[in-house]
């Protein structure tokens, strides 16, 4: 029970420090922000804000959301072919998003395009997560992690991912989980026509 509580509480306190960081990187730009500005805003010590976002960065970076869609797409029966139980993981993780989530998650993907530091910081997360795409592919299809095919399709969902994040950021009215279901939908059906 005590565990549970004080969970409870780390999990209040990084999302008030990340959506403090967030309103003050929007107000004031991501360079003239500092940590300790942040830590003052969240009234919380800035070794506070450290020990849940090692760096500035992270603060930007990092979310919740892939352990959940991994979570979904482990979960999906083992007969349903891997782009359809991604398609499905993604669709149940998207629509579960509260709506200050999503909109906290695009003010993210807006400061990831527009700050050169946080691109390259983007980019690593990117890459873990194509990875780990990777690994869950790999198992659902019995097959070797650096296999070629399993490697192809997680850069190519990759190549979706990062689309999506850049028109998202363009145009804010977009429905992100019916447009990540038409892109996943696209890549599902093969590219073959454009060939």
């Amino acid at each position: 029970m005590a565990s549970g509580l004080r969970e409870r509480k780390k999990a209040r306190t990084r999302a008030l420090i990340q959506a403090t960081a967030l309103r003050l990187f929007r107000e004031r730009g991501y360079e003239a922000t500092t940590v300790e500005q942040i830590a003052r805003e969240a009234e919380v010590a800035h070794t506070t804000v450290f020990r849940y976002f090692p760096t500035k960065e992270d603060l930007v970076v990092s979310d919740d959301y892939d352990p959940v869609l991994f979570e979904a797409l482990r979960g999906s029966p083992p007969d349903v072919p891997p782009l359809r139980a991604l398609r499905d993981a993604m669709r149940a993780t998207l629509d579960g998003l509260p709506p200050a989530d999503a909109a906290a998650a695009r003010d993210r993907a807006v400061l990831i395009l527009d700050v050169p530091a946080l691109r390259g910081a983007a980019f690593g997360n990117l890459l873990a997560t194509m990875r780990t795409l990777g690994e869950v592919f790999a198992e659902r299809t019995g097959r070797a992690p650096d296999d070629r095919a399993v490697r192809t399709l997680a850069g190519a969902v990759f190549g979706v991912f990062l689309d999506l994040m850049v028109r998202w950021t363009e145009d804010p009215s977009m429905n992100l989980p019916d447009a990540v279901d038409e892109a996943l939908e696209t890549l599902q059906s093969g590219l073959a026509s454009w060939a």
